[in-house]
């Protein structure tokens, strides 16, 4: 049925959550031909998906477990045939580039360069010139291959993908319960109506054990509030990703620079604050202090899927058979998308992974 969706039959896959996760499951499931319906209780990718700063890259890889390290690679292996492929089918552009990423003050580069070698990655000094423009550059660390996306216009164009194979997507459609019986789930409830499936995947980030009520069963996935800044500045003024410090600054095509981000335990809070907003503009110019050029532009917070040691749950239910979950991919959700929906499509349908799964079982499983 190639993901085609029909008034008079249920869904082969229910997809709850129209985030990343949840687009990039629900495309792959319908290129493996199931049909599919995907539901949000809010608008489409609207959440940490659009919030986020889009670097496709662990930050410090180095100092991730290998678990994590493996999932991210994957991911980052398989964007540029992904991005290359969503944007010819959709005619849109996200404005996914190779911009390269400076770690300032990194540190440890023995075990950066070891990690290097066993992923295959180039891990260099960084670029003649660079340092006059970074006083905090130390013994940094310049790391060409790392790439971004535009949050905004990729959420868009995984949309347009999605609807363009087919996929029903249903946003404003809270999920208020779940019909298990013996050990299989029947039907989903939702503000709208009940909703018949044959198998359902949770992909809704950091709402995900709230969301599963008494079917969280041992999962420790909990929002995580991020604020970033926007200057408006002019192309070229910052040449690429900077880190530094837990925070970064991330140069858009026109000329756009986010500056992030705070990790914050605020619940499901997304407001933002003076004191964030100062602090961040702070880091911003003490790091690049070209960018006193920049106008603040705005601000904003979005909510993390946090996950101890930032592994997500990527896996059947261990007591519901046909009820899955893709979530908790903390700050790494845009660069594990790709890998994370290809291995929870082989779960979903019996096939044989490209990754290993128990590293991301069900907690208490």
């Amino acid at each position: 049925m190639n993901g085609m969706t029909s008034a008079h039959l249920p869904p082969d896959v229910l997809v709850v959550g129209a985030g990343v996760s949840g687009l990039a499951t629900a495309l792959r499931l319908a290129e493996a031909g199931q049909c599919v319906t995907l539901l949000d209780r809010g608008p489409v990718a609207r959440e940490s998906t659009w919030a986020g700063a889009g670097i496709l890259s662990l930050l410090l890889p180095w100092d991730y477990p290998e678990a994590v390290n493996a999932l991210a690679e994957r991911g980052r292996r398989l964007w540029p045939e992904w991005i290359e492929r969503l944007q010819a089918l959709t005619g849109l552009d996200a404005e996914y580039r190779v911009s390269g990423m400076l770690v300032a003050d990194a540190g440890r580069t023995a075990q950066a360069s070891a990690w290097g070698e066993r992923y295959g990655r180039r891990v260099e000094p960084p670029p003649e010139g660079l340092g006059h423009s970074a006083p905090h550059l130390g013994d940094g660390l310049w790391l060409p291959e790392v790439a971004q996306v535009r949050n905004p216009r990729f959420a868009r164009l995984l949309e347009s993908a999605v609807r363009t194979l087919g996929v029903e997507i249903r946003p404003e459609t809270a999920v208020t319960g779940f019909d298990v019986r013996q050990g299989k789930l029947h039907a989903v409830e939702t503000r709208a109506g009940r909703l018949v499936c044959g198998r359902a995947v949770i992909c809704a980030g950091a709402w995900s054990r709230d969301l599963l009520g008494p079917l969280a069963f041992g999962l420790d996935i909990r929002p995580v509030r991020g604020q970033i800044l926007l200057l408006s500045g002019r192309p070229g003024l910052l040449p690429c990703v900077v880190y530094r410090g837990g925070r970064y600054l991330v140069p858009r095509a026109d000329g756009h620079v986010l500056v992030g981000s705070t990790l914050e335990e605020a619940g499901f809070d997304k407001s933002t604050t003076a004191e964030a907003g100062k602090s961040l503009r702070a880091f911003a110019l003490e790091t690049w202090p070209a960018l006193r050029a920049a106008a603040i532009e705005r601000q904003w917070a979005g909510l993390r899927p946090g996950s101890p040691g930032n592994l997500p749950v990527i896996a059947r239910h261990p007591e519901v058979d046909n009820l899955y979950l893709n979530a908790g991919h903390f700050r790494y959700g845009l660069t594990m998308a790709p890998a994370a929906a290809e291995l929870i499509t082989a779960l979903v349908l019996g096939n044989r992974p490209a990754l290993d799964p128990s590293p991301y079982a069900w907690p208490g499983a």
